[in-house]
């Protein structure tokens, strides 16, 4: 970076207030395609979940995974199927034995 003389300094500031104001009106335009990114359609939720057109067709059908329908399309919100993702974890050998202990050991108090 430069050292900026007392006379440089209006241009400088002038500069710095311009480029503030184009990082402020690509941020101000990426909200909305942010916010409609955060509903997707069948293909975009598909990839999302790595699954198949036909397999996300097949577990709307049998009401598996969470959508919402408007007439004959179907819309799926980032953050629930996010969240539908996450429900189905599964415990793993060692979380479950430390329950099993720990109500084992409640079991005993008794």
């Amino acid at each position: 970076m430069e050292n900026l003389t007392f006379d440089q300094l209006p241009r400088a500031v002038s500069l710095l207030h311009e480029k503030m104001g184009r990082i402020e009106r690509l941020l101000l335009e990426q909200r909305p395609h942010q916010e409609a990114a955060a509903i997707l359609n069948v293909q975009e939720a598909a990839t999302l979940l790595h699954l198949s057109v036909a397999t996300l067709y097949t577990k709307v059908s049998c009401r598996e995974v969470p959508f919402s329908k408007r007439g004959k399309r179907l819309y799926f919100h980032r953050s629930e199927l996010e969240e539908w993702v996450r429900q189905g974890r599964r415990k793993t050998v060692s979380e479950i034995r430390e329950e099993a202990v720990q109500l084992a050991a409640g079991r005993k108090r008794k």
